[in-house]
């Protein structure tokens, strides 16, 4: 395999391949002008424990032990570019300046720790006005703290739930215009990688997919017309990010559903992001309709990520129950992926990154206020 061209807007600066073992899940990576220390990424994981979308002491201390923990990357959870876009009351946004300003701490602090800055701008579309998880995450009742939740088409989430609104197109310019300030809103507060959320049954992959996009106008039907939306999104966002600054995209790589949104698509989809200076396709699956069969195995969903890197010339992030540092090693040494993004393993392991250095034999690099005790005990 040759080594893909990252020419087209995604100058990643590192020479990466099958061919290079040296390569591995510690290496730094450069992309456009931000370098990572490794290539371990917290993945967006929703707190959902916001007042009003706002971050407080619970987002800095989580996010912040993650990044005094070794990870070359850590992501702010998906943060809602409007109210009505977040899954529920307890969502993160940045709506407003009053948002971005108290994410900005969040971001400085990783930052300070080492680690880069990372945020996910999102909209829940038709998942959106639910209870919080714990609590059983059904759809709120208008009366009772819910709010009316949009859509490609008027497509209920699950059987009997209430319909969402299918957006209309001053609607959608209205979305792609929230993304747009929303990126421009997390550069100011001082994050250095955006990511637009289309995974997961949230808006923009429901436009993708033909399972809930029943549009006949310019934003559905074809393949070209459903991923209008995600292309005019991104193009929208990379116009305000400074040049130096990368742009990530999460998607879902397959629906798990015959005849809904799979791969041979997100690979075109993939091929249309990378003019429009997308740097890294951050390859997930699934979530867009409940009744999914997914075979979710240890890194169940790699392959994903290796296909795109090796269709498109993009970096690729593997995520999914990579769980072990040696597997996470492979994923990088194979050429399957650039990242290695981690979720519930992060959660029960806030230092798994310095652990991982442990186990491959590398000195863990400790922050220095524990690093000294730590060592001297050993």
């Amino acid at each position: 395999m040759s080594e893909p061209s990252h020419a087209a807007g995604c100058p990643s600066g590192v020479s990466h391949d099958r061919n290079l073992p040296d390569t591995d899940l510690l290496s730094p990576l450069t992309i456009r002008g931000v370098t990572f220390r490794n290539r371990i990424v917290v993945s967006p994981m929703c707190q959902y424990c916001a007042t009003d979308g706002m971050a407080d002491d619970w987002h800095l201390v989580h996010l912040g032990s993650r990044a005094a923990g070794g990870a070359g990357l850590v992501f702010v959870e998906a943060t809602a570019v409007a109210p009505e876009g977040r899954i529920t009351p307890g969502d993160l946004g940045i709506w407003s300046d009053a948002h971005a300003d108290a994410l900005a701490r969040i971001a400085a602090f990783v930052t300070r720790m080492g680690a880069v800055p990372g945020i996910q701008i999102a909209h829940a579309g038709r998942k959106a006005s639910c209870g919080l998880p714990w609590e059983g995450g059904e759809q709120l009742a208008l009366n009772a703290g819910g709010w009316q939740h949009v859509a490609p088409s008027a497509i209920p989430f699950t059987e009997g739930s209430r319909a969402p609104t299918a957006l209309d197109e001053a609607g959608i310019r209205a979305v792609t215009e929230q993304f747009r300030v929303a990126a421009q809103r997390a550069v100011k507060a001082g994050f250095r990688v955006i990511e637009i959320h289309s995974a997961h049954g949230y808006l923009l992959h429901e436009f993708l997919s033909s399972l809930s996009n029943h549009r006949t106008d310019q934003y559905g039907g074809s393949l070209e017309n459903r991923m209008r939306l995600v292309l005019e999104t991104t193009k929208a966002v990379r116009a305000v990010l400074p040049q130096d600054l990368p742009l990530f995209v999460r998607i879902s790589a397959t629906d798990w559903v015959e005849g809904g949104w799979d791969l041979p698509q997100s690979v075109e989809l993939a091929k249309a992001l990378k003019p429009l200076g997308v740097d890294l396709i951050d390859c997930s699956s699934g979530a867009l309709v409940p009744h999914a069969k997914i075979p979710v195995g240890k890194g169940y969903q790699v392959p994903f990520a290796d296909e795109i890197r090796s269709q498109t010339g993009l970096l690729t992030g593997a995520v999914g129950l990579i769980p072990d540092p040696h597997q996470a090693n492979e994923v990088v040494t194979s050429g399957a992926a650039d990242l290695v993004l981690l979720a519930r393993e992060m959660l029960r392991e806030p230092y798994w990154a310095l652990k991982a250095q442990q186990a491959l034999s590398q000195e863990p690099t400790w922050p220095t206020q524990y690093g000294y005790a730590v060592k001297r005990r050993t």
